[in-house]
């Protein structure tokens, strides 16, 4: 069965997501009220962070953690191991394609491989519940991957944590397609942040 799949965004009031000051604490302490079990999250998401993440200080791997899958169809991803000792996740394991390059021969990261020339973002749901027997996954994206999951119809939930700021240029959260949402909770935080959860139930036509 198919994983309950939530995205958590902050964005400002007119809908850009990157350019100010994210309330980072208040995110990350909202975003372990879903008790994922897996978090998905794109390529360049983590290639953006890399630089960084050589230079994090390793930690023991959490093992009550979530499972961070990488979907990575080019195999760009190589601090696998940097990723592995952040000690926020139990384990990592590599999202790749039929058509995904070669791997270094002695790499020992664990590896889930669908799609022909990219993941199969619908299928890679289907066996995270089936063999790693998900119930919730959480989308950390703000780009390609959360667009892609949102034209597929594969977002169950939506949560928005918005801040009082008009930026006016950045990155927006900006989908292709109008959905149609119900709101499940709005909740108001010091400082005007507001936290808007709603459930998806579909294109509107």
């Amino acid at each position: 069965m198919r994983p309950h799949v939530v995205a958590q965004v902050a964005v400002s009031v007119d809908g850009v997501t990157s350019g100010f000051a994210v309330d980072q604490a208040r995110f990350y302490a909202l975003a372990t009220l879903w008790q994922e079990d897996v978090t998905l999250i794109g390529a360049d998401t983590i290639l953006a962070e890399e630089h960084s993440l050589r230079a994090t200080q390793q930690r023991a791997v959490r093992a009550a953690g979530p499972l961070l899958a990488v979907v990575d169809s080019r195999a760009r991803v190589r601090e696998w191991e940097s990723l592995r000792g952040l000690g926020h996740w139990s384990d990592v394991l590599a999202l790749y394609a039929d058509q995904t390059p070669a791997r270094p021969l002695d790499s020992v990261t664990p590896e889930l491989v669908t799609g022909y020339d990219r993941v199969d973002l619908t299928e890679a749901l289907d066996l995270l519940g089936s063999q790693y027997d998900a119930k919730v996954v959480r989308v950390d994206s703000t780009g390609r991957l959360l667009t892609a999951l949102l034209e597929l119809d594969l977002i169950d939930e939506l949560a928005l944590l918005m801040h009082p700021v008009v930026v006016g240029n950045g990155q927006r959260w900006d989908p292709a397609e109008h959905y149609r949402l119900s709101l499940a909770n709005a909740e108001e935080f010091e400082g005007g942040v507001l936290w808007l959860r709603y459930c998806i139930s579909g294109l509107v036509e």
